[in-house]
């Protein structure tokens, strides 16, 4: 069984010592956009890197449309991983878009297993429920991209990788694009609606792990409105706002996040003040 998760998941693991370190993909994306962030913490840590089904280079042959429809079977992935490396405490959790709730509700399931969280570009909810939260987006929007994946697959990809890149660069919209083209459209589609109409806002109250917020200051997908929301939610949050243009700070500015997460590191984790 594990030897079939570490196939299925395409895991990687980089290092043999130190504290593990967890990184989960965003919806369209794969293990291989953390490339900028691995090399700073590759002398410090044990790093775990894996693809959920359905995406990247895992087995797209275990796909489940019903399990996957769910936030929740993106999480029993993680734990999946998690139990295959024999992976029992001390991890902490790097999650960027859609997979910062995916870890929360990991965490939430097994919070023994984590040690903290870092969330980067989170979003409980994209949709907007006002006048108390503004997740950015209309139904009918979403809707319309959902209907623009059936039209025309490849120009949905390319609609949506500068809309997700901001005006961090055409490098980044490319290697989005790429990824996104190379994600089968049923797959795709399934993803993307457990995605856009995920509501986990009140999952938050329920996480009891220690959680860097790393916000975007100028993100289409996840307004600052929504990183202030998870701060006021979310217990022992601290939130940090990045000077960054679009959804990803981890390929387009890689040495803030890495900056970010090594202060957040340097301070005494869960673990460590109960000890003290």
């Amino acid at each position: 069984m594990p030897e079939n998760i570490i196939q299925r998941n395409n895991v990687t693991v980089r290092g043999s010592d130190g504290p593990v370190l967890l990184y989960a993909h965003g919806f369209g994306c794969n293990q291989n956009m953390w490339d900028r962030i691995t090399p700073a913490f590759a002398g410090t840590h044990r790093q775990v890197l894996f693809d959920y089904v359905g995406s990247g280079q895992s087995a797209l042959s275990a796909f489940d449309p019903v399990r996957y429809s769910r936030l929740d079977g993106y999480a029993q992935d993680l734990l999946d991983v998690c139990d295959a490396l024999d992976l029992t405490r001390g991890v902490t959790f790097i999650g960027h878009s859609v997979s910062a709730s995916i870890g929360l509700l990991a965490s939430i399931a097994r919070p023994e297993l984590f040690e903290r969280l870092v969330l980067l570009g989170p979003s409980p909810c994209f949709l907007n429920h006002p006048p108390d939260y503004l997740g950015g987006f209309e139904r009918e929007d979403l809707e319309g991209l959902l209907a623009l994946m059936d039209q025309n697959y490849m120009g949905w990809a390319n609609y949506l990788a500068p809309v997700v890149a901001g005006s961090s660069g055409e490098r980044v919209a490319g290697e989005l694009s790429n990824s996104f083209c190379s994600t089968d459209p049923l797959v795709a589609k399934v993803f993307a609606r457990a995605t856009f109409f995920a509501d986990n806002r009140a999952d938050l109250a329920r996480v009891t792990r220690p959680s860097l917020i790393l916000q975007h200051r100028d993100d289409a997908l996840a307004p600052l409105a929504v990183g202030q929301y998870l701060a006021d939610h979310l217990p022992d949050s601290v939130l940090e706002v990045l000077d960054v243009s679009g959804h990803c700070a981890h390929m387009s500015d890689p040495t803030l996040v890495i900056g970010a997460m090594q202060r957040y590191f340097a301070r005494p984790s869960a673990s460590e003040a109960a000890q003290g």
